[in-house]
């Protein structure tokens, strides 16, 4: 499918930096004019994403938050959250629901559950010692 438009972004793995990086995903497709209920959606996923990053990723240390964003001509919004952190184990289970390995965070281990209620698709790359590169789809409905 062809790619419409497309963005890059990297910021430090600060908590704070989640609103900024639910902004940039807001402001990157509003040219699709998403419902609020979409936009909703695709800041909720990305900023669980971003959350994990910083929390699991580097877990409190410093480190650099990719974002790349594409839209491609049927409307897809495909988002590549990536971290080069402590990476996965066990990426199947970290998927479980109320899995965390934060739990002196009282984390409560839904932010992968959270991703994929919101979005078409989730796909999670990662190499332990590496980092993760979490993959966000959803497709944006055309109510024009």
């Amino acid at each position: 499918m062809k790619t419409v438009n497309e963005m890059k972004l990297s910021f430090p793995s600060k908590s704070c930096n989640e609103a900024f990086a639910r902004a940039a995903v807001s402001a990157f497709i509003a040219m699709l004019d998403p419902t609020v209920s979409e936009l909703s959606d695709l800041k909720t996923a990305v900023s669980e994403a971003v959350t994990n990053c910083v929390v699991h990723g580097y877990r409190r240390d410093s480190g650099t938050i990719h974002i790349s964003g594409k839209i491609t001509e049927d409307r897809r919004v495909i988002l590549k959250i990536r971290d080069t952190g402590v990476g996965i184990a066990d990426v199947k289970q970290a998927m479980e629901p109320l899995f965390t390995t934060a739990p002196e965070e009282e984390r409560a281990g839904l932010g992968f559950a959270v991703m994929q209620s919101f979005c078409d698709k989730v796909r999670v790359r990662s190499a332990t010692g590496k980092g993760t590169t979490v993959t966000l789809e959803k497709r944006i409905s055309d109510a024009r």
